[in-house]
């Protein structure tokens, strides 16, 4: 690496210095996210993403060594193409590894391409990505660590070999912390606005609807919760990653604060010419009772409600990645997928692309999907903002990574909290058509909001 980042630092001009990344397989079995979560520092960026059902897969990564970040309604492409040149400049050893190993951007857009404005969104910008100084990437029994050094023109490669030294130094991989099964204290839960506004905010919408505005829209809503001390990151996601093993679990550090889930909802994962994704929509609650939880899946695969709304996803999906691919597939009948306390319905959506369009593109053409914004999309957007009164941040925006040959994975931001401190606030919504209920809509928020509220509450 030294030798490299003289180079490098010779090689640098503009704006953008020239990343040096060295890769290194270890030995034996490593838990990345506990790597980054118990040697994280004081408002130090980091990021977890996992799935821990689809063979342990894990990318958990530390510190800044360049961000990416951009607003406005071309986001996507601008971090797109600032990608694209860092990658194409940067210096790595190659490597062989699971998915996520080596140079990689992490992170995040808001939902709306003006969003994260609002005072309780600070650190997550509408649009940001970092690579980090060090990350770790597993599959399986496979674990990788990759170190990132960004060299700027007339940087010193010793100061740049100190500080890693340091965060290498730092490192610690330790059991995660257990939540307090008995806090001292109260917990106050309370809404952000009364559970009467979002039911008037529903029917609103259903009149929308039926005069022909617009087909779909997802209304979601809030939940804040205050501890009697502050949140532990570390403890929830242990948790998240426990209970929800099928779902994307994922955590984004920013500045004091935590944005953190666990989401069954995949964007887009590109692998070379392919591109997957999901079209999730159409919920219903689990039961205890194993008879009665598959007879409320087979009450959600035959609700015409939940079909036409997952219907509406899957043909948004499939039209936003037709300029894209030389072919585009869709399950021609939905299933039923279960999560630890929620039904969905998904349709699965598989291309072949037609040329090596990157991971950070294909997440742009398909956010929002109807499953989190609606139908038609612009009608949507401008009318979610006033009938929910709230920012979403990143909440239903999009988490992932993406690698230097444009592979790489974006989660949608569902189930998800935004602790800071002793406030955690968590968000839930529900998809609206044309004969939804008010008060039933407003059940299936409660419902959702299941996944975060009782581990943040005590």
């Amino acid at each position: 690496m030294h030798a490299r980042l003289n180079g490098a630092a010779r090689q640098a001009r503009g704006d953008l210095p020239t990343l040096v990344s060295v890769s290194e397989r270890l030995s034996g079995a490593h838990d990345p996210s506990a790597i980054v979560l118990c040697s994280r520092r004081d408002d130090e960026p980091w990021f977890c993403f996992e799935q821990p059902d689809r063979d342990g897969i894990a990318l958990a990564a530390l510190g800044c060594a360049h961000e990416l970040s951009a607003l406005g309604e071309g986001r996507f492409g601008e971090l797109d193409s600032l990608w694209r040149e860092l990658g194409s400049r940067a210096r790595d050893d190659g490597y062989e590894g699971p998915a996520g190993a080596g140079l990689v951007a992490v992170g995040g857009f808001a939902f709306a391409h003006e969003g994260s404005r609002s005072p309780a969104w600070s650190g997550f910008s509408a649009a940001s990505l970092m690579v980090p100084e060090v990350s770790f990437a597993r599959s399986g029994d496979e674990t990788w660590i990759t170190v990132n050094v960004a060299a700027a023109s007339g940087d010193e490669a010793e100061t740049a070999h100190k500080r890693i030294d340091e965060l290498l130094d730092g490192l610690l991989e330790l059991p995660l912390p257990l939540l307090d099964p008995a806090p001292t204290g109260t917990f106050q839960v309370h809404s952000a606005m009364p559970p009467s506004h979002y039911e008037e905010a529903v029917a609103r919408a259903v009149e929308r609807i039926n005069s022909g505005e617009l087909e779909k829209v997802v209304l979601a809503r809030e939940v804040d919760v205050r501890a009697p001390t502050d949140h532990d990151p570390a403890a929830v996601f242990d948790v998240l990653r426990g209970g929800f093993p099928s779902s994307y679990v994922y955590a984004v550090g920013r500045g004091g604060a935590t944005f953190i889930g666990a989401t069954p909802e995949l964007l887009v994962r590109r692998q070379g010419q392919r591109a997957s994704t999901v079209a999730l929509a159409g919920s219903i609650r689990r039961s205890a009772d194993p008879a009665v939880d598959d007879h409320l899946g087979e009450t959600l695969l035959h609700s015409t409600k939940n079909r036409h709304e997952n219907a509406i996803v899957a043909q948004r999906i499939a039209k936003a990645l037709s300029p894209y691919a030389l072919w585009v597939t869709a399950a021609s009948e939905p299933v039923v997928i279960r999560v630890a306390n929620i039904q969905h319905l998904a349709s699965p959506i598989r291309a072949q692309l037609r040329s090596p369009v990157g991971a950070i593109e294909l997440a742009g053409a398909l956010h929002p999907t109807p499953a989190v914004g609606g139908e038609p999309d612009g009608t949507a957007q401008r009318l979610i903002p006033a009938l929910e009164g709230m920012d979403r941040g990143w909440y239903a925006g999009a988490v992932g990574w993406t690698d230097a040959s444009g592979d790489g994975e974006f989660c949608v931001a569902l189930r998800c909290a935004l602790l800071r401190g002793r406030l955690a606030s968590c968000f839930a919504g529900a998809g609206i058509v044309a004969d939804s209920d008010p008060a039933q809509e407003l059940a299936e928020t409660e419902t959702k909001l299941q996944a975060l509220l009782p581990i943040v509450s005590g």
